[in-house]
């Protein structure tokens, strides 16, 4: 029987056991967002994910030490400070603060220490300064200074990729990212000090080098290494940071230390939505803020965000946050009917009745299978018939499960005994069966309509009520 999660490692790519170098407190560091405007759902898919990570380890009794940064800048945020006529700190302190309010909406946990990229601009000159000490780095004559990358030889590993394909990447990178490749000694160095442009504005800092900023990759090198040293336990991200960003920090990490630095590799893929890509000309980047108009809770959303596993991309519709509502009611009533047996809820340290769904749970993090297990258990239960003491071990594993989750229970929904009208069946029969032929968008217009109207529809396999709101 499990007692540890294990994760798919991205370096070795096998499935390893999680367990700290200490032996007592897991360490570990999460890519936070960069603050020049509301994070959408395909952020908040990695951070979720994270998130149950995080909270399955601990419920495994580990304690963890959670390091997330806040990169408050970059092109973006000092491009969009000056749009809005803001300083950098008061544009990116702003966004941070939204950031915070939708992270709290979803229930993650925060981490324990949440250092920002501005705040640590000495550390990473310090970094810099080692790394051109080492011969790994190059100052270039416009003041910025570049990582050798010829001078690392496991340069790669991670990403599993050839020289040819890095030179590829680098080549693709440059092009959308930078305008002065052209002082770079190779295609594949990288930025570790930007110098100074007009564009920059006020936000430059000064350095051995001269007058600049630190390149997008340095800040998270420097911050682990302030906070969890040469050597740790986990690093997290989403897919799309495997190269080059984390790539990078490997290699001036390893370069400027006598580490090994992250000893497993956690990524999470991408989110898509109605089967697409998520993008701005598509109209589909939704943040908590755009569901919520829709009627749709932050604890829907994150029912979804953590339904599909985090190695396979999900797709997001409108549909899955109905089925979420469905399954959170479900687990709602239950739990409702348990506390009519035993009021009093202690959440115990184990999931009882649940330790299949709880050992599915450590097996890569598997949560579709977990809550599908949970159900499956909750099918088979009558809680009625139980005692109060098996009531409460019952609801008590069950609460294990879903706090081991971030799953907060909504109250149970009214249902309503209104006559219905027969022009609101007509128009509920109709999205019934635009759903049933795929028809999403005519069915989401449809039930935006009946809520419109004062009625909300609760679908099942075989059909679907309807009740006043």
């Amino acid at each position: 029987m499990p007692t540890h999660l294990t994760l798919h490692d991205t370096l070795t790519r096998t499935d390893r056991e999680v367990t700290p170098l200490d032996g007592q407190t897991l360490r570990f560091y999460c890519c936070g967002p960069t603050v020049y405007g509301p994070a959408h759902i395909g952020n908040f898919r990695t951070f979720v994910s994270q998130d149950v990570m995080r909270r399955v380890v601990e419920a495994s009794g580990t304690p963890t030490l959670h390091v997330r940064n806040i990169t408050d800048v970059d092109d973006k945020t000092i491009r969009d400070s000056q749009k809005a006529g803001q300083s950098l700190t008061d544009f990116t302190r702003g966004w941070t603060q939204k950031f915070h309010a939708d992270c709290d909406a979803l229930n993650l946990l925060r981490p324990h220490i949440e250092p920002s990229a501005v705040a640590h601009i000495s550390q990473q000159i310090t970094m810099i300064e080692k790394l051109i000490a080492n011969g790994h780095a190059y100052a270039a004559a416009d003041g910025s200074v570049y990582f050798r990358v010829s001078s690392f030889k496991d340069y790669g590993k991670l990403s599993h990729l050839e020289d040819r394909e890095l030179r590829l990447g680098a080549s693709e990178a440059a092009s959308a990212t930078d305008s002065d490749e052209y002082t770079k000694d190779s295609l594949t160095d990288f930025a570790l000090w930007k110098a100074r442009k007009p564009e920059d504005g006020a936000n430059f800092w000064p350095s051995p080098w001269g007058e600049g900023r630190p390149g997008w990759h340095l800040e998270c090198s420097a911050m682990i290494l302030e906070y969890l040293g040469e050597d740790f336990d986990l690093h997290s991200g989403g897919v799309d940071l495997i190269f080059p960003h984390h790539e990078n920090e490997i290699a001036q990490s390893c370069c400027s230390t006598h580490g090994h630095f992250a000893h497993h590799w956690m990524h999470v893929a991408h989110l898509m939505v109605d089967g697409g890509k998520m993008s701005k000309s598509l109209g589909n980047l939704y943040t908590l803020e755009d569901l919520a108009q829709r009627g749709y809770s932050a604890v829907e959303v994150r029912y979804v965000l953590i339904y599909g596993h985090y190695r396979a991309p999900l797709n997001f519709t409108m549909h899955s946050l109905d089925s979420a509502r469905q399954a959170l009611q479900k687990l709602a009533k239950v739990d409702k009917a348990l506390a009519a047996s035993s009021p009093s809820l202690q959440i115990s340290e184990s999931p009882g009745l649940f330790q299949d769904a709880w050992e599915t749970l450590l097996k890569d993090l598997n949560v579709p299978g977990a809550l599908g297990s949970i159900f499956g258990t909750l099918n088979k239960l009558k809680p009625a018939a139980l005692s109060p003491e098996e009531a409460a071990a019952t609801r008590n594993g069950l609460h294990f499960m879903l706090q081991a989750l971030g799953i907060i229970l909504p109250p149970v929904a009214e249902e309503s005994t209104a006559e219905v009208p027969a022009d609101i069946q007509a128009l509920a029969q109709q999205r019934w069966d635009a759903k049933q032929a795929k028809d999403w968008a005519t069915a989401d217009t449809l039930r935006k309509q009946l809520e419109a109207a004062g009625w909300l529809i609760k679908d099942s396999k075989e059909g679907f009520t309807i009740v006043a709101k």
